[in-house]
């Protein structure tokens, strides 16, 4: 609620809401992709739409990017971009179909072990995914793009 006049601009910052599905396999190996744009490997995901739940974000992100159908378990952990103001809402999902492909958005899928996941990743991207399968959390943490801050 802001307390400003009728048309007044907010001063108030804006965040962008993402959601990711860390996506555990039967055999603990986990999906990533490297993302077409800048070559970094990440969890599928992307923007929450205004009209959709986290969960169905989660769904349709992982599908569009990966060709793999999820259903969302839990919500492991709270991550925060404070360089860019962008909230990640990261779900534990188990896949139910479909099958691993590129698309647009990745430029290659794979479902990595945890050590892989370690050396292909950035630690604040890592984490995400080791926070999933860890146990504990759901995790709050925040980083600056490249290391968590307290």
């Amino acid at each position: 609620m802001s307390n400003s006049a009728p048309g007044a601009r907010s001063t108030s910052p804006l965040h962008s809401v993402s959601v990711a599905g860390a996506v555990v396999r039967e055999d603990g190996r986990l999906l990533a992709i490297r993302r077409a744009d800048n070559g970094t490997w990440e969890l599928p995901g992307g923007v929450l739409e205004t009209d959709e739940t986290p969960q169905a974000g989660v769904v349709r992100e992982v599908l569009e990017e990966t060709g793999v159908r999820v259903e969302v378990q839990q919500l492991t952990g709270v991550y925060k971009n404070m360089a860019r103001g962008i909230v990640a809402l990261v779900f534990r999902c188990r896949p139910v179909g479909g099958d691993a492909r590129i698309s647009d958005e990745a430029s290659a899928v794979g479902w990595l072990t945890p050590a892989e996941v370690r050396e292909r990743m950035a630690e604040v991207y890592a984490v995400r995914l080791l926070d999933a399968v860890g146990g504990g959390g759901p995790w709050v943490r925040a980083h600056d793009g490249r290391r968590f801050v307290s």
